[in-house]
């Protein structure tokens, strides 16, 4: 059948994504979540390479703090680019070809850096490699929602989410392990080599039905949708809520549509909601290792292994999330994250963080804390916005983040130096009081058919 005769098949459309809304969560659902899973953790990984690198790049190259925080900040200019770049191609030529060429820019700029000899080559190869690790992220969230039915999607993509924050944790446990023996060059090695064999895996995968009924390609989407019926006999009771059947025509995808009438108001609120949260998430990761170092003189050793108490703190809190997301919503969760960090920051900064124990414990606890909003906008922000630009939408929020990741290091360096410790705490502390005024006004999914939010 022609793509056009497919597009003004709307009813088949529908009917293929009703299909898929009948059929629980089941075995054919692991090995994309494992395989794309896979492509986050070296994501992640890839991310906060830099945090576990640097104490000794301070001594190694006399990096002053202006330097650490420009070092860390242009990760997340290229990433910046990447998260709208392949938010953009996502839309063109699938999910999965998108996220594996990300992943390959990835794999081969960290190889680079490895064998980077001064702080120019670093930067250069860290902000190439930054355009991957910006466009992996928002296109791999998009395609885990685009596979799951309504009732469980908070759950499943929030257990997904989980390997993010895992792979953050290994950066640091291999940080710990490999920095001081083999030398800084040992974490790029380790996380580049196997993005480059995970980019195959993933360009291997089922492309998302959703995208494929989008673009007319309704008997290559009615294939894979026959495949996941025919891996359970388990079906669930159609939702009594019904959508729009013109679901299933091929649909342009319009950036400027984002801030359209209907979406404007959702997608600042996700703008703000990625921004605070980042801000601070990604302001404290990254810096505290090296905080340990400049501030507290502890060595090397023992500047990774506290770094690394944030990263364990935050993969229960966010495996703790995905059991609750579907039964306390979005919003109460982002809210309460919010609320409790800026609490904590609060009282680090009125206690003058003078102990390296008292940025672990309120440090950490605020890092995991806001990990998990970090992990759950992965979740919330495909659910707001139609198959038609899910990608696309999720890309240009995550710019907001990698804007955020990059000012917030950056501007720590700065207020570190004129302000002090404590008034690094009082800034986070009203980045996140911003980001719990945002949360008032944001749209609950919990439970919610993804074509039942999106006109």
């Amino acid at each position: 059948m022609p793509a056009s005769s497919q597009a003004a098949d709307t009813p088949r459309g529908a009917q293929l994504i009703g299909r898929m809304e009948r059929v629980p969560l089941c075995g054919w659902h692991a090995r994309p979540r494992i395989t794309m899973g896979s492509a986050t953790f070296f994501d992640a990984f890839g991310a906060l390479t830099i945090a576990f690198v640097l104490p000794s790049l301070i001594g190694a190259w006399k990096l002053r703090p202006a330097e650490i925080g420009t070092m860390i900040s242009v990760g997340y200019l290229g990433q910046i680019v990447g998260a709208l770049f392949f938010g953009w191609l996502a839309e063109r030529i699938g999910r999965t070809k998108s996220v594996a060429c990300a992943m390959a820019i990835d794999g081969i700029m960290s190889l680079c850096c490895a064998f980077s000899g001064n702080f120019l080559q670093l930067a250069i190869f860290r902000t190439i490699q930054g355009c991957g690790l910006g466009g992996e992220v928002p296109v791999a969230a998009a395609y885990i929602n685009e596979l799951c039915e309504a009732r469980g999607r908070g759950r499943f993509v929030m257990l997904y989410e989980t390997i993010f924050p895992c792979g953050v944790l290994g950066a640091s446990l291999l940080g710990i392990l490999l920095v001081p023996r083999f030398g800084w060059q040992s974490m790029f090695i380790v996380g580049g080599i196997p993005a480059l064999i995970i980019a195959g895996l993933v360009w291997r995968l089922p492309e998302s039905p959703r995208w494929l009924i989008g673009k007319g390609r309704l008997d290559e989407a009615e294939g894979i949708v026959a495949q996941v019926e025919a891996a359970t006999p388990n079906r669930i009771e159609p939702a009594a809520k019904k959508f729009d059947p013109t679901t299933g025509a091929i649909s342009k995808t319009r950036w400027r549509e984002v801030l359209s009438p209907f979406y404007r108001r959702r997608t600042i609120i996700v703008w703000v909601l990625w921004a605070s949260t980042y801000f601070v998430y990604y302001g404290i990761g990254t810096w505290l290792p090296s905080l340990y170092r400049t501030v507290y003189h502890l060595s090397i050793s023992d500047a990774l292994k506290w770094g690394s108490v944030a990263n364990i703190l935050q993969v229960i809190i966010v495996a703790i999330s995905a059991l609750f997301v579907d039964r306390l919503g979005r919003k109460l969760w982002f809210g309460m994250s919010f609320g409790v960090s800026a609490v904590l920051m609060v009282a680090l900064a009125l206690s003058g963080a003078k102990t390296p124990e008292s940025v672990v414990i309120l440090g950490s606890l605020t890092f995991a804390v806001l990990g998990s909003n970090a992990t759950m906008l992965y979740l919330y922000t495909p659910e707001i916005y139609p198959t038609r630009m899910r990608a696309a939408g999720t890309g240009l929020a995550t710019s907001f983040l990698r804007a955020a990741s990059a000012a917030g290091p950056f501007l720590v360096g700065f207020v570190l130096r004129g302000g002090g410790i404590a008034a690094v705490f009082y800034v986070f502390a009203a980045v996140t009081v911003i980001g719990l005024i945002a949360t008032t006004a944001a749209t609950e999914t919990r439970r919610r058919q993804l074509e039942e939010l999106n006109p």
